[in-house]
């Protein structure tokens, strides 16, 4: 990318893109490091994934804490709030405030969910441990900061400040929107599982509140696997370069209907959970609420 520079910027931003597509695989490492799958050692699991953590700005520890407590209430409509989209209900959307409103559909619209979140998320968010953040994660944050520090002074001094950031830059930004695209489709899609605590039921919202995101196979082999959503909720101790094989082994994995890359697009449209009709909607299903 570096060399290609020197001919045209229209020469490297080609590879740079190609660049952020492998770096959708470095973080899918990173995730199995992060559930204790990709080693059968613990010790190596954290070593690689403090490595991958620093390439793909993301602390270690601090995620890997997160995430768990994703994977503990996803589909869970009381306990929303770490480690997914933000997502209210019909009638939490028509009670909340103006602003409130005004926030969540600014939160909620492609262009920044897609596009300026990847930014805030990788380049800002994750340099600061949440407020309940132990010790061990509040220190992997520190670290991953130091990390990605030395790692873009010495990128920088070795081809210099502006061509090494503009390569991280479109690196980082294809990863993270194509990162946040992923996550999003794959409890954001028709026909997802929510439920109160009281209904919920970690089986169910795992083969039902995860998608099976059928991929063409150079997107499957990018995006390392996380398509088989649901079985990845359901047993996350199996690494995702195994998720396949699981799913052409086990038939109840194959009564799952899979989304499709044409029918994701979909996702686009919905914006709140109706728990009247028990399946996501758009904006334009308020007006049956108002009447």
């Amino acid at each position: 990318m570096y060399l290609s520079l020197a001919v045209s910027i229209w020469l490297a931003l080609p590879l740079a893109l190609l660049a952020g597509a492998f770096l959708v695989r470095v973080f899918i490492i990173f995730h199995d490091c992060g559930h204790g799958s990709f080693f059968p050692s613990a010790k190596a699991n954290d070593i690689l994934g403090f490595i991958t953590g620093v390439i793909t700005f993301t602390p270690y520890f601090h995620w890997r804490w997160e995430h768990a407590v994703h994977h503990a209430t996803s589909g869970d409509l009381d306990r929303r709030g770490t480690g997914d989209v933000w997502t209210l209900t019909v009638q939490e959307y028509l009670e909340a405030s103006r602003w409130k409103r005004f926030a969540y559909r600014l939160a909620r619209n492609p262009i920044v969910l897609f596009g300026l979140a990847p930014f805030f998320l990788f380049f800002i968010k994750q340099r600061f441990p949440a407020a309940k953040a132990a010790r061990r994660e509040r220190h992997s944050v520190a670290w991953t900061n130091l990390g990605v520090v030395l790692l873009a002074v010495g990128m920088s001094w070795i081809f210099g400040l502006k061509s090494y950031l503009l390569l991280q830059l479109v690196i980082l930004m294809v990863a993270g929107s194509a990162g946040v695209w992923l996550f999003y489709v794959q409890h954001q899609f028709e026909g997802v599982y929510w439920e109160r605590n009281g209904e919920w039921d970690y089986s169910t919202a795992a083969l039902k509140g995860s998608s099976f995101y059928k991929l063409p196979k150079v997107l499957q082999w990018f995006s390392g696997n996380i398509g088989f959503h649901h079985i990845h909720h359901l047993s996350p101790r199996i690494p995702n370069y195994r998720l396949e094989k699981c799913h052409r082994a086990e038939p109840l994995f194959q009564t799952v209907r899979p989304v499709t890359l044409i029918s994701s697009l979909k996702s686009f449209t919905f914006r709140l959970w109706d728990e009247r009709s028990g399946k996501l909607v758009g904006y334009r299903a308020l007006r049956s609420f108002r009447k």
